[in-house]
């Protein structure tokens, strides 16, 4: 609203408005989080659950000398690539990869080793 067309006695309420609406959309903009990119993956963290609960079930197969290795080349990818899912958990692989984690953890808790 335009300073002149206020009465002089509510512009102070004006402002006061102002800064509550400002105040509010940062408020929201904080709680909301930043704006992902539609289609953009997720990174592994609290928000994925289900990936924890993969990785806490890979994790003591890849403490044998050379797994990662042998995982990383069933998967397609560099060991570097298996070391980014697991250890550092900075990267998650695609859909397919994740299936045929499922599938290799389950081979693996039967005692059994992947003959793919």
């Amino acid at each position: 609203m335009a300073p002149d067309s206020t009465p002089y006695s509510l512009r102070p309420f004006e402002d006061l408005i102002d800064a509550l609406t400002t105040k509010g959309r940062a408020s929201a903009r904080a709680l909301r989080g930043p704006r992902r990119k539609v289609g953009a993956t997720l990174r592994a963290g609290t928000a994925t659950p289900l990936w924890n609960q993969l990785v806490r079930e890979i994790l003591p197969f890849l403490k044998v000398r050379g797994e990662k290795a042998r995982l990383a080349h069933l998967l397609g990818v560099h060991r570097q690539a298996v070391n980014e899912y697991f250890v550092s958990r900075s990267r998650m692989p695609d859909a397919e990869r994740v299936l045929l984690l499922r599938e290799w953890v389950q081979v693996r808790q039967a005692g059994k080793r992947p003959g793919w």
